[in-house]
């Protein structure tokens, strides 16, 4: 298999370490905006051989895109970018034939005159405007498939496939104990990515009601986590498992929460008030007069790369499903999580917890792929899919994932 990867960030450069150590893959092409990161990315991993190369390319251009996709014969299109860039990689993927994988979907943008009650556009609405099209082509569109979204929904095929005979309310929750030695405000994922998600309206399902809204950091709980994380309260966030489960698994209601802490709130809370939240540029003086700059932008270049904080992290990261519902007559609650040690992926792999956390699950997907244990046409969710072989291979990666029963 031939791999375009678009993104040589965080996420990506974990994409290229784990995928190094895996025989499916036959070359990668990493490429950036920034060659360097790009380059680096590749050096990291030369002691694997020469499977692995390095290119300049701007994610926003479609055409350069299609046509890098054409030269290097590649199969598949992996897009390790945050959410601007999906519609252009999307369709250029599509242009040039190829299948493609995201972990993070076309962008939403809330109700006009209802935005804490109604949706608007919703995340993925752009993609599947577009199915009839990856359908008719024969290739995959497989988006949504990082952890969350990703790994977090293939748990949501399992729990109906195997678990459950009748399930009232699959619910995707997300919490950690990680610390960051030497910053007081220093988040472990993209902050542009972080500010969209959380400030945006969530979004729940319910199957008598469809989709809805809810004001952002609404309906708080506290939620045990395994493996020595314990308690966290968590909110409702714009995540894209609602958007996505529903179409493909039968449950009367779909929620995500985000364990996200007082502290966080407050500081997103305080960025939203003061408009830094905002992706329209506006006018700066500079040094060689005024520039237009993005108010989100600034905000993420005066907070550290998450992708240089693994050496002063400590803690895990745990990103779950919980389900549910009844079997056998029975009442049965569980919860299906995946746990990551930063000491251990940053011994193992050089990665930080979350951003490996996040990058381990697509080139499983990749390798399923490859050996034809997944295939499909069409834009598809993690839950289309089989979920069995995909937790069988993320085990051999030797990265298993937990069930606890609740109650």
């Amino acid at each position: 298999m031939r791999v375009l990867l678009v993104g040589a960030g965080g996420v990506g450069t974990a994409v290229t370490r784990i995928a190094a150590r895996r025989g499916f893959l036959t070359h990668m092409v990493v490429a950036d905006y920034d060659l360097g990161r790009a380059e680096a990315a590749v050096a990291a991993v030369k002691e694997h051989g020469d499977r692995f190369s390095a290119r300049r390319l701007d994610a926003s251009d479609e055409d350069g895109v299609r046509r890098l996709l054409t030269e290097e014969r590649c199969d598949v299109l992996l897009n390790a970018t945050d959410p601007r860039f999906v519609m252009p990689l999307f369709r250029a993927a599509l242009a040039a034939g190829a299948h493609y994988l995201d972990m993070a979907m076309s962008l939403s943008a809330p109700h006009a005159e209802r935005p804490y009650e109604e949706c608007g556009v919703k995340l993925g609405d752009g993609q599947f405007e577009l199915a009839g099209r990856w359908a008719d082509s024969g290739r995959l569109a497989l988006v949504g498939m990082g952890v969350e979204p990703g790994l977090s929904d293939v748990f949501a095929r399992y729990a109906a496939d195997e678990l459950f005979d009748d399930i009232e309310e699959i619910g995707v929750r997300d919490g950690a104990d990680l610390t960051v030695e030497g910053y007081d405000f220093a988040p472990s994922f993209s902050i542009w990515t972080t500010i969209e998600e959380c400030l945006n309206p969530p979004v729940v399902y319910e199957r008598d009601r469809g989709w809805f809204t809810t004001a952002p950091f609404s309906e708080p709980e506290v939620f045990d986590f395994p493996e020595g994380i314990g308690p966290v309260e968590c909110v409702n966030v714009e995540h894209e498992e609602v958007l996505l489960i529903p179409r493909w698994v039968d449950a009367r209601r779909v929620t995500f929460k985000y364990g996200l802490g007082d502290d966080f709130i407050a500081k997103l809370k305080t960025l939203h008030a003061l408009g830094l939240d905002s992706t329209e540029k506006v006018t700066v003086p500079g040094e060689d007069g005024p520039v237009r700059v993005s108010p989100r932008d600034v905000v993420a270049a005066c907070l550290p790369d998450p992708a240089t904080l693994g050496d002063r992290m400590t803690g895990k990261t745990c990103a779950g499903t919980w389900v549910k519902g009844t079997k056998d007559g029975a009442p049965r609650e569980v919860y299906l999580y995946h746990v990551v040690d930063n000491q251990w992926s940053m011994r193992e792999y050089g990665s930080q917890a979350v951003v490996w956390q996040t990058a381990v699950n697509p080139v499983v997907a990749l390798e399923l792929l490859a050996t034809g244990a997944w295939s499909g046409r069409g834009v598809l969710g993690p839950e289309a899919l089989p979920p069995r072989p995909f937790l069988d291979l993320l085990t051999e990666y030797g990265s298993p994932w937990g069930l606890r029963q609740q109650g």
